[in-house]
């Protein structure tokens, strides 16, 4: 299954109806894909337009191909970033534009997802003694460029770790503070995040 966040909203892309969601008819979206990739801006538009929906789930027996009839509409911008925690237990959150966030950023070219997730927090948040702890997790979501073209990013996330604790934000990149705090922390204070990242943050609190 794929979970793309379209305007803070997620499309479950699945091989079949999720239960959860043709459950609950009144707030929920279920719809079978036609195999046809237009039919797909129908779903999209409407999302990007507004909230009506607390999930949207398109499902077809072929999920691959429903996925990547659902790429073709996009620009696709790979970015990679960092679950980061110190020799306390406590994870690294950065601030920035009104969200809470990961430090993460685009891949370079000739780039791995691993190096380019290192150099991105090492430049937000001036860590510099920094390991990798390997793959986590891809998550994704939409937004328009600034020629209003329609983008798709994976963000490809990495378990890390630094002895060091002292933090300096990236102001240049409009990133306004650099804190450690828990995942139960976090999530009791309800602080402002992108879903994605709270999703994140979920999965980190489920294994306390």
């Amino acid at each position: 299954m794929y979970k793309v966040y379209i305007n803070q909203t997620p499309l479950l892309l699945s091989t079949e109806p999720l239960a959860e969601v043709a459950a609950d008819k009144e707030h929920c979206l279920s719809a079978r894909y036609t195999g046809r990739p237009k039919t797909l801006l129908n779903y999209i538009d409407m999302m990007e337009k507004g909230r009506r929906f607390r999930s949207v789930n398109l499902w077809f027996p072929d999920v691959e191909q429903l996925f990547s009839d659902f790429c073709a509409h996009h620009r696709i911008i790979e970015a990679a970033g960092g679950i980061v925690y110190n020799s306390d237990k406590k994870l690294l959150l950065i601030h920035r534009l009104g969200y809470w966030d990961m430090p993460k950023g685009k891949i370079d070219a000739g780039e791995t997802p691993e190096e380019a997730a290192l150099r991105e927090v090492r430049e937000e948040t001036g860590v510099v003694e920094l390991y990798s702890d390997g793959f986590a997790l891809t998550t994704y979501h939409t937004y328009r460029d600034r020629d209003e073209r329609r983008a798709l990013k994976p963000s490809h996330w990495f378990y890390m770790h630094t002895p060091e604790t002292k933090l300096t934000p990236q102001t240049e990149e409009n990133i306004e503070k650099a804190v450690w705090t828990s995942p139960e922390h976090f999530l009791e204070l309800g602080w402002e995040a992108y879903e994605s990242i709270r999703d994140i943050l979920q999965i980190e609190f489920n294994k306390i």
